[in-house]
């Protein structure tokens, strides 16, 4: 089973305590469960978390929320859309979602005037680098550039983790125009665990938003996974947007903040400028 797990406070003698309980991977804060057949479907193929390839009927069926002979039925039509696929006796996540994915253009420009610089910056300093944008309380991410020694499971192209973990996610919940609401939403529902170096508290998040907003960049030490650091900056616009975050993550041995923060600053900036030129608005001389 893949889950997050949901941090839930109780109060003693006036001394706040979290406690971790699993949640359901596909769960985001306090969104309404859908109805409609439409939703239904929607939840079928959101229980395919992050690192969840394959499911079973019975455990799509549990993840969803949805009964067994509804899955059964929505799932061959998905099936027939393609999209999902039959593996044996699991279910997966169909090439057809792939190809839509491909079409949605704000996330097509990203990843593409993007992986040039990213794949420039990964020869130059090794490290693992992600592109992220801000999906309610998570990060999802865009693009991932990784060599064959240091790819980590916690993370793939199209995958989610809790923003309040991530570096990705701390400089998007801190200087993102949706990441206000993004921390509202946190403090109504607690904040995901993924180790026990995850931020625990919504002081605690505070605290660390507002030095990534005082200083533009952020670091985490093992939050997200044992033994590594993240360091990232935002993709800014020249209209002041903050569009995306670019992060480099490495073993906390290995992270060097002083030589890799000027190169990420520099990729953003690339890929800020990059995208400013692509979406500028197309001149005709007939409306002058």
């Amino acid at each position: 089973m893949s889950t997050s797990l949901k941090r839930s406070e109780t109060v003693c003698c006036g001394v706040t305590r979290a406690r971790s309980e699993p949640v359901p991977a596909h769960v985001d804060g306090d969104i309404t469960r859908p109805n409609s057949v439409l939703g239904k479907a929607q939840l079928l193929l959101e229980a395919f978390g992050s690192g969840t390839h394959q499911l079973r009927l019975t455990e799509l069926s549990r993840r969803s929320g949805i009964p067994k002979a509804s899955t059964h039925r929505l799932a061959q039509e998905l099936v027939q859309w393609g999209l999902l696929e039959r593996q044996g006796d699991s279910y997966q996540l169909g090439m057809q979602l792939f190809s839509l994915g491909q079409r949605v253009p704000a996330s097509a420009m990203l990843r593409a005037v993007a992986r040039p610089l990213l794949t420039d910056l990964f020869a130059r300093t090794r490290a693992t680098l992600h592109l992220a944008v801000l999906d309610g309380s998570h990060v999802l991410f865009l693009e991932k550039v990784a060599g064959a020694a240091n790819i980590h499971t916690h993370s793939h192209i199209g995958g989610r983790l809790p923003a309040s973990c991530t570096a990705t996610g701390k400089v998007l919940l801190a200087l993102h125009r949706g990441g206000p609401e993004a921390v509202q939403r946190l403090a109504r529902t607690g904040l995901p665990s993924l180790t026990t170096r995850s931020v625990a508290t919504t002081e605690k998040l505070g605290q660390q938003l507002a030095a990534v907003a005082d200083r533009g960049y952020a670091l985490e030490h093992g939050e997200v996974l044992s033994g590594h650091s993240s360091l990232a900056v935002p993709v800014t616009g020249a209209d002041g947007t903050v569009h995306a975050a670019v992060s480099a993550t490495a073993t906390t041995a290995r992270m060097q903040t002083g030589s890799l923060l000027p190169e990420l600053w520099s990729a953003a900036a690339g890929i800020a400028r990059r995208l400013d030129h692509a979406t500028l608005p197309l001149h005709n001389d007939t409306d002058q």
